[in-house]
């Protein structure tokens, strides 16, 4: 049984949780998570049940190590996690899922002593061999409070029995057990080289909870490494008023930079 905690998000775009603990409560961690913690917080590092149970962590994109806090005081304590880039925390109450929960990899923050975070495979194989993010999950199990990161601004969808939803790979955070959830083929030639969106689009049909985000991380690296890589060719450039290179200028003249 999952240790009973309490928790306060705080900030708007890039938040943090911090949760208090009584005497003997504990919380895991992603291994890097932790911003601050109360002196009477132990911390201690391992594999969280084995070599095994560090393997399969790996496989879901975290770390092969997990990092327990426990309130070794006398008092409540607190013990802070941040978000590793811009989004959003979403705190997932087990016990009201029905004791488990799917996710997207790299999305594990933290939890309540006694959630374990296993390997989900997808079960059709169009979704393995096309489903981009959705091929390796990560299932939250247990009947406490456990906590994912989402990029951007989060859509919580409430599925009723049949309705379906088509989705970008990407945007797709979190879901129910109960959500089916499959690929498909995004149709015409033009849509699939043109449409910006991949070939595949997820498609989850209820009923369940469906957590939506809007700035997935893969997409924010993208623009990243696109902005760093134009940025180096500028500065590579020669020639021009000055000196500016004619895609520099460009760069001015367009409104993407300023003297």
């Amino acid at each position: 049984m999952a240790d009973e905690i309490d928790y306060e998000v705080i900030g708007n775009d890039m938040q943090l949780v911090e949760i208090e603990l009584d005497p003997g409560e504990s919380v895991r961690a992603e291994a890097g998570a932790m911003m601050f913690m109360s002196p009477d917080i132990k911390m201690q590092t391992s594999t969280g049940g084995g070599l095994f149970k560090g393997l399969k962590r790996m496989v879901t994109g975290e770390s092969f190590f997990i990092t327990s806090f426990t309130n070794e005081g006398s008092g409540k304590e607190h013990v802070a996690f941040g978000a590793p880039y811009p989004g959003k925390i979403i705190p997932i109450d087990l016990s009201q899922q029905g004791g488990s929960f799917l996710c997207q990899k790299d999305s594990f923050l933290c939890a309540a002593k006694g959630i374990e975070v296993e390997v989900a495979f997808s079960k059709r194989i169009g979704a393995g061999l096309f489903g981009g993010e959705g091929f390796i999950l990560q299932r939250l199990q247990g009947d406490g409070l456990a906590f994912v990161h989402a990029g951007g601004t989060i859509i919580k969808k409430e599925l009723t029995a049949g309705e379906t939803l088509r989705v970008d790979t990407g945007c797709l955070v979190a879901f129910s057990e109960s959500v089916r959830y499959d690929i498909q083929f995004v149709g015409g030639f033009k849509n699939a080289l043109f449409g910006g969106e991949g070939v595949v689009l997820a498609t989850v049909s209820g009923p369940g909870t469906v957590y939506l985000q809007s700035l997935p991380f893969s997409r924010l690296a993208d623009r990243i490494v696109a902005a760093t890589s134009a940025g180096a060719q500028n500065r590579g450039e020669r020639g021009g008023i000055s000196g500016i290179g004619e895609s520099a200028l460009g760069g001015i003249l367009g409104g993407d930079r300023s003297f």
